[in-house]
């Protein structure tokens, strides 16, 4: 199995990190062979994920290994191992279909560190007979890890979530916030129209617009800046967080209007960019180390009801607008 990408793997992996093809970007679960492994090659398992199946096989060039792809309907290890398919009982169900016992003469699975969630070493080594070493965190540290016999150190074991781990994540939410902006659109719209003339396509355009550019200012804030940003925002949870690129979104956009004088409409247009932002950045919570599963249901019972309440709010001003000129 070949250890460098191809043009294949390459946009494989631009359109399964902008969002297109990210649910079915998957390969076969089994065992595969990296290089020219032998009963006594270590066996590395992982998802069939193929984002995370080559994270792995691209750090193994001119090693030896067996890799043992668990089905994990196509999810990362990690998120698979918080939604229990990368688990004790898929790697138990694994071991026996491939017949890993016969192959190797060892009895030691590698797992990655951040599927640690979903398995339990105790019962693998116990129903197969295969003691679970933990990895290291990045597959780029498999290399010395296996040199090392298997020992990580502490720097292989610290989960990080720098600039480039976060601006990572950036393309896929603008992607799933797509189809969302156009019925979003569409309703600012429909409800800019309506005035002391009842409906006008005048108003309906003018305003609409508006809105429609302070919705993208707010996915800006939420989706762009938040994660950029984020060490530096005030407030533990990313809901607070995305409050303050919204608001800055919304200053922006009124002083490119030179409507600072904080009428119905401005303020609208300056909570709207704000709650949109505060949504959107929530979204992150499950995809940093910062948040636990129990966490985010913490945070969302909290800033939710936030979110609705400026939400209507903000629909209340911005009708009102029309009558309070």
């Amino acid at each position: 199995m070949a250890t460098k990408a191809n043009c294949k793997d390459t946009f494989g992996t631009l359109w399964a990190r902008i969002g297109i093809t990210r649910n079915s970007y998957k390969v076969s679960p089994g065992l595969y062979a990296v290089g020219s492994p032998n009963p006594d090659s270590p066996v590395l398992v992982t998802a069939n994920f193929k984002l995370s199946f080559d994270s792995l096989r691209f750090e193994l060039a001119g090693i030896d290994a067996w890799l043992l792809v668990l089905d994990t309907r196509g999810v990362n290890v990690w998120c698979a191992a918080g939604k229990k398919t990368f688990s004790t009982e898929e790697i138990l169900y694994s071991v026996k279909k491939y017949k890993l016992a016969e192959l190797v003469s060892h009895r030691e699975l590698i797992v990655p560190q951040l599927g640690a969630t979903g398995v339990s070493a105790t019962k693998v080594k116990k129903a197969c007979g295969f003691k679970v070493k933990y990895g290291p965190v990045r597959a780029a540290d498999l290399p010395v890890f296996l040199h090392n016999a298997n020992k990580a150190d502490e720097a292989m074991r610290t989960v990080i979530f720098n600039m480039t781990d976060r601006a990572v994540l950036i393309p896929v939410e603008l992607y799933l916030v797509a189809k969302p902006l156009a019925v979003v659109a569409m309703i600012c719209f429909l409800l800019s129209g309506i005035g002391p003339g009842i409906f006008s396509l005048n108003a309906a355009w003018d305003r609409g617009l508006l809105m429609f550019f302070a919705t993208v200012l707010g996915i800006v804030g939420g989706a762009v800046m938040t994660p950029l940003l984020l060490p530096w925002l005030p407030g533990r949870q990313f809901w607070l967080k995305g409050l303050l690129p919204g608001f800055l979104a919304g200053i922006a956009l009124l002083w490119r209007l030179d409507d600072l004088q904080m009428n119905l409409a401005g303020l609208a247009l300056l909570l709207w960019t704000t709650v949109v932002s505060s949504y959107l950045a929530m979204n992150f919570t499950g995809a940093t180390p910062y948040t636990s599963p129990t966490g985010v249901e913490f945070e969302m019972r909290r800033g939710i009801p936030v979110q609705l309440a400026a939400t209507v709010l903000t629909l209340v001003l911005w009708m009102a607008s029309p009558f309070y000129v």
